[in-house]
């Protein structure tokens, strides 16, 4: 990419950059204030978290993603990197991911927000591609077990204004915050630090897994607990 048009590029994003975060700011809002993220002893949604790409990130972006054959343009720039305003939601366990995705479709199905792109789910697992799956969700496996839930939703059909969702786990989001701190964009050179990375990604699947076993097993006997009960109050009437 030529210097003078990421430097055009740049400045056209410190120029338009309030409009996205108004409408991250809404969006945030949303998962923040709605009540059925938070409401009960275990919330939904565990927390939040949002941003405004540096400009810095954005240059280093644009000359790893530009090519000869699909140049970013100050035309296009809005459509290829449409994660200039992200947020990101936590969540405890894997089964709470279907109450926010159909909270996040209803949003869409009002009007509310316009999905600029299909909603993918990155991993690497078999038995979570077979949830999302049944979620209606199309997936990806990227060779460093990333693992999250990307939406990229706008205020309106053709909007360039985005904001990228990502929904993961508490666990996922450990191991997201260390590889990207020395896995991105550019993969460590370290064989000891991939390897330690995969190893990471699988814990974190497994404390996963084993976060829906404990609530579901929890259920199960707070269930059979009311189902004796049910059975003794019955017997003496």
């Amino acid at each position: 990419m030529d210097k003078e048009v990421a430097e055009q590029i740049i400045e056209l994003y410190h120029q338009e950059s309030h409009r996205f975060s108004i409408f991250l700011n809404g969006i945030y809002d949303y998962f923040r204030l709605t009540p059925c993220f938070s409401d009960g002893s275990l919330p939904l949604v565990h927390s939040l978290k949002s941003r405004m790409k540096d400009p810095a990130h954005l240059e280093e972006k644009l000359y790893r993603k530009d090519s000869a054959e699909n140049p970013i343009t100050l035309e296009n720039v809005f459509d290829r990197i449409t994660d200039l305003a992200g947020i990101r939601v936590l969540h405890l366990y894997q089964k709470q991911f279907a109450d926010i995705h159909k909270a996040i479709a209803d949003k869409i199905a009002d009007g509310d927000w316009v999905l600029y792109e299909p909603p993918c789910a990155y991993t690497w697992d078999p038995e979570s591609e077979g949830f999302y799956r049944e979620l209606g969700l199309e997936f990806k496996v990227k060779d460093s077990y990333y693992t999250s839930v990307h939406y990229v939703v706008m205020p309106k059909k053709n909007s360039p204004i985005k904001c990228e969702i990502q929904v993961r786990t508490l666990y996922e989001e450990i191991w997201g915050e260390i590889a990207h701190t020395i896995n991105y964009p550019k993969p460590t050179e370290s064989i000891a630090c991939r390897e330690q990375l995969r190893v990471l990604s699988k814990l974190s699947v497994t404390g996963t897994r084993l976060a829906d076993s404990i609530f579901n097993s929890h259920q199960e006997f707070i269930d059979t607990q009311k189902k004796i009960k049910g059975q003794i109050d019955s017997r003496l009437e």
